[in-house]
């Protein structure tokens, strides 16, 4: 598998999952050295997400691309929208049809009236910004693609559990550790439950 964003606070955890199950893993990462040398593992530099070369010379042989990408907290970005449209262009290229995307919860449909996504967005508007901009390329695609639209994330140690669904209730508390957020997207690229649709997931 090839995981996007691996250098962030959620990719870090997606690779280390993907390790500890007996996968092979291509981690694109901002600059070289983030992970300790692993026989399964291989680091790729990717800096500039506009870069599409790079993506399809690594996608080659992976079943499944799985992005944690995700922009600075404050003001505006576009990293999540310009790193996946460089990836279903190279993914065209390279043959590889799976996707699974890391979103959040609050954005097009789900950018409501409830408390959630008003607080989330009053905190980090230029980053759902982004993941709004993110979605529809991927659902254009053509791909066969799972968008996750988690609540908060936290940095909490793995509770070893989680409760997923379409129609999950997410509330002002809603929340989700990184790990336990990692362990369901190997999940589902292991054994995929939510092709073409939008899963929410809570501890």
């Amino acid at each position: 598998m090839v995981v996007l964003g691996a250098s962030g606070a959620t990719g870090r955890h997606v690779v280390s999952t993907a390790l500890e199950r007996g996968h092979r893993a291509v981690a694109l990462v901002r600059r070289p050295g983030v992970f300790e040398p692993h026989d399964r593992l291989t680091e790729a530099t990717w800096p500039d997400v506009t870069d599409t070369s790079t993506l399809t010379r690594v996608l080659p042989g992976a079943d499944v691309v799985i992005s944690a990408l995700g922009g600075a907290a404050g003001g505006p970005t576009t990293v999540c929208a310009d790193g996946i449209r460089s990836a279903v262009t190279a993914m065209g290229t390279a043959g590889v049809t799976r996707l699974i995307a890391v979103s959040a919860h609050g954005v097009l449909e789900t950018h409501d009236r409830s408390l959630y996504s008003r607080a989330v967005w009053a905190g980090v508007a230029g980053r759902m910004r982004d993941k709004e901009a993110m979605e529809p390329l991927i659902t254009g695609s053509g791909l066969n693609w799972t968008i996750v639209r988690p609540p908060k994330l936290s940095d909490h140690h793995a509770v070893g559990k989680y409760t997923a669904g379409t129609d999950l209730p997410i509330r002002l508390w809603s929340s989700i550790g990184r790990s336990d957020l990692a362990a369901f997207l190997i999940d589902e690229a292991e054994t995929p439950r939510y092709a073409h649709a939008y899963p929410r997931i809570t501890r």
